[in-house]
């Protein structure tokens, strides 16, 4: 598959060039130059297919030119071994859970995707990498997961100070090994803002290689299709449109559920569900693209001001308002609203969601009454409730359960470098610690 530059559409790139690459040159985001469809047969025959079986269809489908079946299958493998299960919640209201992985948050299915991808490519080429990722909670985690002893890979994490949950926190700093974490003084975007800055910059490029497992990655894009297409082939016999609610913070999510819309899913609309930070709902109602700094919000994931994947959700309509508009509506809650969400589903619909969820929830009953039509509701679950399990339990007025994996993350000790979001700083820290290894 050729992938274009989204700042300079002459600028191509195949597929292993752009996963290691990250960031084209030009410094914009990688996009297909093309996006097949899936056969009309398998998707006839999607409710018969386990979530393998989706994952490699989808795959070999956009990147047989790069690798066969049987690697693809091999890949596959190698990355999944937990699955996207839907709860249904109430009449026509189903939830879409994304948190059975490893660090369980969605944010896995990206991460063990890339993970076998690039080792592939390493061992194929003998190559060594250095991963660098800003990380607003769950990235971090799924990375340092992914990523964790994958021999001829290091991986520095950036997430900002005391803007993340303990147990998040405790997913990135308490590995070790090739996984090292730093603690920068500032907000998710000053974190995106350095790691943007590094592969912008000539001398680090040409010391070391640089990739990003961010969801700039196109790789991390692809592997997030998946759950779409299986939430689909498991609600397919209920015979109805399908819409979808998408927390969306650097909205690589929605970004991933429009590939599989241009692959051929059928999905009657998407929702763009966000906190206050709501660059992307004010843009689909005034047509105005208007980023504001980062407001920090309980639902700390998708406290992102300026998305960078706004640039790939344009681009999936030419950059055409009124289609993007016909496909996507935006809504935005705050911290009041959220909790109440969280509340209503516990009480009333007994499911216990974490905030983030609730923020997806609450946009696809906005979207339900705007648009007063017959569907089935699907909204994404992005994290198990106990990694914010402090703000849960307040929130509810009750204990949760704790999962066995993350209790014991707890007695871990933390292990991070505190930054400045200075960009020489970080430059001299990679520098220093990237040449020991």
């Amino acid at each position: 598959m050729i992938f274009y530059s989204t700042k300079t559409s002459s600028h191509k790139a195949k597929l292993e060039e752009a996963i290691f690459r990250s960031l084209p040159p030009d410094n914009g985001l990688y996009m297909p130059e093309h996006i097949p469809s899936l056969s009309q047969a398998f998707l006839d025959d999607i409710q018969n297919k386990t979530f393998k079986e989706i994952a490699i269809e989808v795959t070999h489908t956009l990147l047989s030119d790069d690798l066969t079946r049987q690697e693809v299958v091999e890949i596959i493998d190698l990355a999944y071994d937990f699955e996207a299960p839907t709860q249904r919640i109430s009449e026509d209201v189903y939830v879409l859970e994304l948190f059975h992985g490893p660090s369980m948050a969605f944010k896995d299915f990206g991460a063990r995707f890339m993970a076998a991808l690039m080792s592939y490519f390493l061992k194929r080429n003998n190559k060594e990498l250095n991963i660098l990722v800003a990380t607003s909670g769950d990235t971090g985690g799924a990375v340092a997961q992914g990523f964790f002893d994958v021999p001829g890979i290091s991986v520095t994490i950036l997430y900002p100070s005391g803007k993340v949950s303990d147990i998040q926190e405790k997913q990135l700093t308490t590995l070790g090994h090739n996984v090292q974490a730093l603690e920068v003084d500032g907000t998710f975007d000053d974190c995106q803002k350095l790691v943007k800055e590094a592969f912008l910059d000539q001398e680090l490029n040409e010391r070391f290689n640089l990739a990003s497992a961010n969801s700039i990655n196109i790789a991390r894009l692809i592997p997030q299709s998946f759950y779409y297409f299986a939430a689909y082939a498991q609600l397919k016999q209920l015979g109805k449109p399908i819409v979808f609610a998408v927390p969306s913070g650097n909205f690589g999510n929605l970004s991933a559920g429009l590939l599989a819309f241009r692959m051929g899913l059928p999905a009657a609309h998407f929702v763009a569900a966000t906190n206050k930070n709501n660059a992307v709902p004010r843009y689909l109602e005034s047509g105005t693209y208007n980023p504001l700094p980062s407001i920090e919000t309980i639902s700390n994931a998708m406290d992102v001001g300026n998305p960078s994947n706004f640039v790939r959700l344009t681009r999936f309509f030419q950059e055409d308002l009124n289609l993007i508009r016909e496909k996507v509506s935006g809504y935005y809650f705050d911290d009041s609203q959220t909790r109440d969400a969280m509340r209503e589903l516990n009480d009333a619909l007994e499911y216990i969601a974490c905030p983030h969820t609730a923020v997806a929830y609450l946009g696809l009953e906005a979207y339900r009454k705007e648009s007063n039509s017959d569907f089935v509701g699907v909204f994404l679950s992005t994290a198990h409730p106990a990694k914010f399990i402090d703000l849960v339990e307040q929130t509810l007025g009750k204990s949760i359960e704790v999962p066995e994996r993350l209790q014991k993350l707890l007695s871990l000790p933390k292990t991070a470098t505190k930054l400045s979001s200075d960009f020489i700083s970080f430059k001299d820290l990679l520098i220093s610690t990237l040449s020991k290894k």
